[in-house]
């Protein structure tokens, strides 16, 4: 047997140990957070009964609040998805705790998505499983190269976990996490991601996460409503992404409320819902399942996207431990239903399609926000459990990624990924004595055509991104340098002069 096989062997035998892992960590989360969305919606039941109650359920979410902060002070890299994390942990640009993450967002996601807030469990999940994949890195004392593949696996596997979904979590870390369609990486995160899946399937059982039962496959003759639909996701998309990285400046106005304790703002918004409409509360998994049966007009299913567009936004921007991947994908239903209902009033479109309008918008709303087609197709068919919508899948998928590619739209994660290490250089490495240089890569220079990793950089110089054709890129060890790309570059203040001169000479 050729050393090439031992090790591919050894591989899958590694993905599997943390894909297993992974797969208990990630269904104990699950359930937890199920168990305790079925208790808090009791409790607003409550609130809704009597100011007594309402005042009891009010503190017990001042003091969720305060117990979220204390692990946010703790480990603040828990806030949010976890997903960009992961991402520049893979680029080597943040070195997080794995046990005081795994504990602290297992803890603290459980505690704000068991609330109902309009949060998603999957990018903890893949926080949760990379961090799996790092302690058993670690154990076993791997090298760098092995390290990476393990978080990678883990994270894979979280997703995979998370939905039930081995394909779309191997994919989403390939496309999305790790830019890389290496071979030991697939053979690795496939196996992680399998294995996980079938952990979890033995806790959840077989059914698709996102049955959605239609009856028809969809005919070539209503393509072109499939255009519209494309057109109308990646403009709604571009606006979520907007909304999404520039949710700082609603929180701006609340500085008044330490950062750490910002979930308030999100508790606060969920609770009349939670009162009055629970049904609605969460990422949106029973709610995508109940709208093909959905008689709603028009005007209220225009109206339930409006508060889920708000809501998610707000609560994404409080830094709670939770996720946009569900939400994202509540939001696109809702758009397909939107879409569907209107051709089915107007005649254009037979009722019976309405189911097929929906999840081809789940694809197409995801992808053009993620940037990551491939997983959006496969996560879709995997979660809906049929294979039949591949075609109408891609096609839509297509014309929405294009559309915001048209409209300037960055992948979502990469976005926050690049927001998240800048920050974490400023406040890592002594902040007055950072200086800001840009530098436009000359065709003739020794940095054209060359990986970031390959280039002979000067001490302390930090590349934070990368400007190519209007878009930002992180500047990550395998981007390759083309001719007229502007690099933004972070260089001690002390010797900015002498690091601008050999970088002049470099260019």
């Amino acid at each position: 047997m050729k050393e090439r096989d031992l090790i591919r062997i050894r591989a899958v035998f590694r993905g599997v140990i943390v894909g297993s892992l992974v797969g208990l960590v990630v269904s104990a989360f699950r359930y937890t957070i199920s168990e305790l969305l079925v208790f808090w919606k009791f409790c607003y039941h409550l609130a809704g009964t009597s100011v007594y109650d309402a005042c009891l359920v009010v503190f017990g979410l001042l003091c969720l609040t305060w117990i979220i902060g204390l692990f946010i002070t703790h480990e603040k890299h828990i806030m949010g998805s976890g997903i960009p994390e992961v991402e520049l942990q893979l680029v080597d640009r943040l070195q997080l705790n794995p046990v005081s993450v795994l504990i602290s967002k297992f803890i603290a996601g459980s505690l704000a998505l068991g609330t109902g807030g309009f949060l998603g469990r999957e990018g903890p999940s893949v926080q949760l499983g990379a961090a799996v994949g790092q302690i058993y890195a670690e154990k076993i004392k791997v090298s760098k190269a092995d390290w990476r593949l393990l978080v990678a696996t883990g994270a894979a596997a979280g997703l995979s976990a998370a939905f039930g979904a081995p394909l779309a979590g191997t994919m989403f870390i390939l496309e999305e996490v790790a830019h890389s369609f290496s071979v030991l990486l697939w053979i690795e995160a496939l196996s992680g991601a399998l294995a996980a899946d079938l952990v979890t399937d033995h806790f959840f059982g077989l059914e698709p996460v996102l049955a959605i039962h239609y009856s028809a496959s969809f005919p070539l003759r209503y393509y072109w409503i499939l255009v519209l639909l494309g057109l109308l996701l990646g403009g709604l998309g571009t606006i979520y992404q907007q909304v999404t990285l520039n949710t700082g400046i609603f929180y701006r106005f609340l500085r008044w409320i330490p950062r750490k304790w910002q979930s308030i703002v999100m508790f606060v918004a969920i609770l009349p819902l939670g009162i009055w409409a629970p049904t609605l509360l969460g990422g949106g998994e029973n709610l995508i399942k109940g709208l093909p049966l959905s008689n709603s007009n028009l005007q209220i299913i225009l109206l339930l996207f409006l508060v889920r567009f708000v809501l998610s936004a707000v609560s994404f921007g409080s830094g709670s431990p939770g996720g946009i991947f569900l939400p994202i994908l509540t939001l696109g239903a809702i758009i397909g239903l939107a879409v569907g209902r209107s051709a089915v009033n107007l005649q254009l479109l037979p009722a019976v399609y309405l189911p097929n309008i929906i999840i081809f918008s789940l694809a197409g709303y995801f992808a053009c926000i993620s940037k990551a087609p491939f997983t959006a197709i496969l996560l879709i068919a995997e979660m809906v459990g049929s294979l039949a919508h591949l075609l109408p899948l891609a096609f839509v998928s297509l014309i929405a990624y294009l559309f915001v590619d048209l409209l300037g739209g960055a992948p979502i994660y990469e976005s926050l990924a690049a927001r998240i290490g800048l920050n974490t250089v400023l406040k890592e490495r002594e902040k007055p004595q950072l200086q800001r240089v840009e530098l436009s890569v000359s065709p003739a220079g020794s940095f054209t055509d060359r990986e970031v990793k390959e280039i002979p950089w000067p001490t302390q110089v930090i590349l934070t991104r990368v400007v190519r054709n209007g878009n930002e890129l992180l500047g990550k060890g395998d981007l390759i340098i083309q001719p007229g790309d502007k690099l933004i570059l972070l260089v001690p203040a002390t010797t900015a002069a002498a690091v601008s001169t050999a970088l002049a000479r470099l260019n």
